[in-house]
């Protein structure tokens, strides 16, 4: 049963929680538990190792409604198709990582952007294998990472215990959610593929102008892709981009 302090709108509604090629399946069920006590119900799996698999349904103890529901993905990109905003779970920094928040901050930040729009916005957060955790590559992906506050000598977590701490602080964000601040003249912001192939466009009139060697690309693009998470864009400032690039290319035929 819904709490009745969660409204229609509920913000908890808008928040997909994606765990990144899960190599044990009891993990899946866990995390599904951890979400439906905390009122969570959207997963999905990107290439995860076993599932459906009976010991998720085991792990999950009561919660197999969400893995019954859970949305399987091939990619990451997939995963985040449609979201305008996510935040990956990771333990070390990286080079060309996001700014950096606490477990506590991040859940807050995520539950405010779902109030975007009048049919709420849709965010994700995102969590690695057991081994490896999210690769650079990954982590890239999202606006914003995110870290618990752990004993220094001892930080590691299971996966469905971070899972669990992030999930309770998310209820709790949502709790106590309020209107986004106003923002004059704001437009819609755009979704992750439509940034995705903003990038993928101005990559390919990079490499058409001869400012992009393919052959050593450096960092050109995990740099592009980070300048665009810092700025939020905006639907109709992608459009214009894009506009740019097309009218770039059709005077200057590669």
């Amino acid at each position: 049963m819904t709490s009745p302090l969660l409204s229609r709108s509920n913000p908890l509604q808008h928040i997909r929680i994606v765990l990144s090629r899960t190599s044990h399946p009891g993990n899946i069920g866990a995390a599904a538990r951890a979400m439906k006590t905390m009122g969570l119900e959207r997963l999905y799996l990107v290439a995860p190792k076993s599932f459906p698999d009976p010991q998720a349904d085991a792990m999950a103890s009561g919660a197999n409604d969400v893995l019954e529901n859970a949305v399987v993905c091939d990619t990451l990109e997939e995963a985040l198709a449609d979201t305008v905003f996510a935040t990956a779970l990771t333990a070390r920094r990286r080079g060309l990582a996001a700014e950096p928040l606490w477990a506590r901050q991040a859940a807050a930040e995520l539950v405010a952007e779902t109030q975007r729009g009048d049919d709420g916005a849709e965010v994700a957060l995102v969590l690695g294998n057991e081994s490896a955790g999210l690769t650079n590559g990954e982590l890239a992906l999202c606006q914003r990472w995110a870290s618990i506050s752990a004993n220094p000598e001892f930080s590691s977590l299971n996966v469905a215990a971070a899972l669990q701490i992030l999930c309770y602080e998310l209820r709790l964000a949502a709790l106590d959610v309020g209107p986004p601040p106003p923002i004059n003249d704001a437009g819609e912001l755009a979704r992750f593929d439509e940034v995705d192939g903003l990038l993928g466009h101005l990559e390919r009139a990079a490499i058409g102008s001869g400012f992009l060697d393919p052959a050593a690309p450096k960092r050109l693009m995990p740099r592009m892709r980070r300048l665009f998470g810092r700025a939020r864009l905006e639907k109709e400032e992608v459009c214009i981009l894009r506009g740019m690039l097309s009218s770039w290319e059709s005077k200057n035929p590669s």
